[in-house]
C-alpha cells in the first residue's frame, strides 16, 4: 500500500533536530558502503581510521569491528552518562555531538580513542559514541565530508531532501522546548539536562544545528522532516529497494546481543542502528516481535512493525515525550 500521512502538526515540511534519530540514517550509509564492498562489517576499523585504537581497560591493544560499532558493543561509553563534570571522557574533551563543541568530526575520534574501552568489544552492550565513529569511516572511505558522503550513499538516491547535518532555513526549524510546570519552556542554549539519574547530562546547544562549522556527528548531529526518515523507513521495510540487498536489511534488524535485557529497556535487544523487540510482553507494547524502534533526545519516536506492514514517526519538539504511546499523540507520518 502507499505512504499515508497523518498531519497532527502545523507543518509536515517542519525540521526537527533529530538527535540519535540520526543513527539509523548513518547506520544505513555504512551499509551502503557495505554493499559496495568498500566496508567491511567484520573487518578492524583501523585499516581505514589506523589513529582510533582506544586501549581496552587493561591497557593492551583492541580490536574494534564495524559491526561492533553499529550494534555498540565496541565498548565505548557517553559522556553525558559519566556521573560528573571529571569523568573520563569530560577530561578528554569528548562531544556528544549536541553540543556546541567547536572541534572537528577527525578530532572527536581522536579524544575518543584517548579513553580506555569500558569493557572488551563484542562482549557487553552499551549505548554510546560509537555512532559517531562511523560517520568518521564514511567520510574517510567515501573521501568526502560526511554530509555530501551521506547524501551520495543514501539521502539523494531516497529523495530526503531536508535531511543533512546543517539547517539553512531557520524559519523551518522547530523550537526546542522541555517539559516544565506549568507549561513547557523553550530549550536555553547550554542547558543541561538529565535522561539519567546520577548522570551528568546532556549540555545541549540548540543553535549547533545552524553551524555550519560544528562537526557532523553521526549519531546526533543531523535534523530532518518526519517524511524524510519515513522515506528511509519505508524503503528498509520493504526490503531495501535499491539501495540495499535484502540481506543487509534482514542482518539490520537482526538482533546482535542474544543476551539479557538491555538497560533500561526488558524486552529488546539491538541491531544495527536501532532496536528490535524481543519480547513485546516484557516490553509493554502492542507491536509484534522482531519490531524495529528507536528515538532522540530532542523528543522523536520511530518503529517498524515489518509484520503489520506498518511504520510510523512521531516527531515532537519537547523533550523526553520520546516513549511509546505518549509520543504518538504527535503523530506526523505514517505508512501503513
Amino acid at each position: 500500500m502507499g505512504t499515508q500521512v497523518v498531519d497532527k502538526g502545523p507543518d509536515l515540511r517542519r525540521r526537527f533536530r533529530l538527535a540519535s534519530v540520526s543513527k539509523p540514517v548513518v547506520s544505513t550509509a555504512a551499509l551502503v558502503l557495505v554493499a559496495q564492498g568498500r566496508l567491511d562489517l567484520e573487518g578492524d576499523i583501523a585499516r581505514w581510521l589506523p589513529e582510533f585504537q582506544p586501549p581496552m581497560p587493561d591497557g593492551t591493544p583492541a580490536r574494534i569491528t564495524t559491526r561492533q560499532l553499529l550494534n555498540h558493543t565496541a565498548g565505548l561509553g557517553y559522556r553525558f552518562f559519566e556521573a560528573d563534570a571529571d569523568g573520563p571522557y569530560a577530561r578528554a574533551g569528548v562531544s556528544d555531538g549536541m553540543d556546541a563543541s567547536g572541534i572537528g568530526l577527525a578530532e572527536n575520534p581522536r579524544r575518543i580513542a584517548s579513553v580506555p574501552l569500558r569493557n572488551a568489544p563484542g562482549t557487553s552492550w552499551g549505548y554510546s559514541l560509537a555512532a559517531d565513529v562511523p560517520g568518521a569511516l564514511i567520510e574517510c572511505i567515501h573521501g568526502t565530508p560526511l554530509d555530501q558522503a551521506v547524501h551520495r550513499l543514501m539521502s539523494g538516491p531516497l529523495g530526503m531532501r531536508d535531511t543533512g547535518f546543517v539547517a539553512r532555513d531557520p524559519q523551518r526549524v522547530a523550537t526546542a522546548y522541555v517539559n516544565a510546570a506549568p507549561r513547557p519552556r523553550r530549550l536555553s542554549e547550554g542547558e543541561t539536562a538529565l535522561p539519567f539519574e546520577g548522570a551528568v547530562g546532556i549540555a545541549y546547544s540548540p543553535s549547533r544545528i545552524f553551524d555550519a562549522q560544528a562537526f557532523p556527528s553521526g549519531g546526533a548531529g543531523m535534523a530532518g522532516t518526519a517524511g524524510d526518515l519515513l522515506r528511509l523507513l519505508e524503503t528498509l521495510r520493504q526490503g531495501g529497494g535499491t539501495l540495499l540487498p535484502g540481506d543487509l536489511v534482514e542482518e539490520m534488524g537482526r538482533d546482535q546481543t542474544g543476551g539479557p535485557d538491555l538497560p533500561d529497556a526488558p524486552g529488546f535487544g539491538f541491531g544495527l542502528g536501532f532496536l528490535m523487540l524481543r519480547d513485546p510482553r516484557r516490553a509493554a507494547l502492542p507491536e509484534t516481535t522482531g519490531t524495529w524502534r528507536w528515538g532522540g533526545a530532542y523528543g522523536h519516536a520511530w518503529f517498524v512493525d515489518r509484520a503489520q506492514g506498518l511504520s510510523v514517526v512521531a516527531f515532537t519538539n519537547r523533550m523526553k515525550r520520546c516513549r511509546y504511546p505518549a509520543a504518538l499523540d504527535h503523530v506526523q507520518a505514517v505508512s501503513p
